[in-house]
């Protein structure tokens, strides 16, 4: 018997687009997650990838994203043992399964009620893994976490859902909670936000898009002086690009060539902040 889910708003929904593009992208025999999780949960649920177009056409960059924003985590983690992770919007998503932090490191998924309680259902929860039921524009919900160290925030498809002052407000709050860090999220400029509001794939979601997006990756800088781009992820120019069909393969390729027509297609950015 399928574990059924529960009827989610827009926003909430979304996460299905995700979940699907990991899951499709994992039965792929040149994977680029090989998130099979995603897969189980899909399986599980009884959800109908078919439903969800743009996590078919787009599973590539979904996947893509998701490997490049876990390899952010990892890198940190790494680096500081002792850190708190703070996954924004974490959906269905199973990062931390395939971070596999250790056990000194505090994870926190943060999530609307609905969404939380659906991830108790579906996904483990080992002793360092920690559930935040909240509107992330809430900003009260900061204060459930740690401080005092150092900490890595991101947030996949979360920005473009939060509207400019809530997101500058969030992104204020966890530079100030936390002594010093990394925010990584990937980003959404002026088309890709008219594409979302627009693309029959991603109708179901349109109503709920609430950032006008940004074209500059240093404008979080200038929302947030805390914050130093450090990193902007091009995915059009990874190596992974090599595994996708010839026909999108030299479409990505040929946008390579222009950082602007490569910030069309899908970017990670990277910040520091603090010490």
């Amino acid at each position: 018997m399928a574990t059924a889910l529960p009827a989610f708003t827009p926003a909430e929904a979304s996460l299905y687009l995700t979940l699907c593009g990991r899951a499709l992208d994992s039965r792929q025999e040149r994977s680029i997650l090989s998130d099979t999780t995603a897969a189980e949960i899909v399986e599980r649920t009884g959800t109908k990838t078919a439903d969800y177009p743009h996590a078919k056409t787009g599973m590539r960059d979904i996947a893509l994203r998701a490997k490049k924003l876990d390899g952010v985590v990892r890198d940190f983690v790494t680096r500081h043992p002792d850190a708190v992770v703070v996954d924004l919007g974490a959906g269905l998503d199973s990062r931390m399964i395939r971070v596999d932090p250790p056990a000194t490191v505090d994870w926190y998924d943060v999530d609307l009620p609905a969404v939380i309680a659906a991830r108790r259902t579906v996904l483990p929860r080992p002793a360092n893994a920690h559930l935040i039921a909240a509107d992330v524009a809430d900003r009260h919900w900061i204060d459930e976490l740690p401080s005092g160290r150092p900490a890595v925030i991101v947030a996949d498809g979360l920005v473009a859902f939060l509207p400019q002052p809530d997101l500058t407000a969030v992104l204020r709050g966890l530079t100030a909670h936390f002594p010093a860090g990394e925010i990584a999220f990937n980003g959404y400029t002026r088309f890709h936000v008219w594409a979302l509001k627009h693309y029959k794939g991603t109708n179901s979601i349109a109503e709920a898009v609430a950032n006008p997006g940004f074209d500059d990756p240093r404008e979080p800088e200038r929302w947030n002086p805390d914050l130093t781009l450090v990193e902007e992820i091009l995915l059009s120019r990874a190596p992974e690009v090599a595994g996708y069909p010839l026909p999108v393969r030299l479409a990505t390729r040929l946008a390579a060539l222009s950082t602007a027509w490569s910030r069309r297609g899908t970017t990670v950015l990277r910040y520091r902040f603090g010490a």
